[in-house]
């Protein structure tokens, strides 16, 4: 996996994550929502990088 790639797939992943308790902790859905949607294109861009990775070996 690409040093950069990987490190912003794990980079988007903890900002979802820091969105997702913050918004439950306020009570904001929408925030939430983004911080649940950030994880989820970390997770996306993660495992393109896996099977590129896969592809390569």
């Amino acid at each position: 996996m690409a040093a950069d790639e990987k490190a912003q797939a794990k980079t988007e992943q903890a900002k979802g994550k820091i969105k997702e308790v913050a918004g439950r902790t306020v009570g904001n859905e929408r925030l939430t929502a983004e911080g649940r949607t950030d994880q989820a294109k970390g997770d996306a861009r993660q495992a393109k990088e896996k099977v590129k990775d896969a592809l390569t070996d």
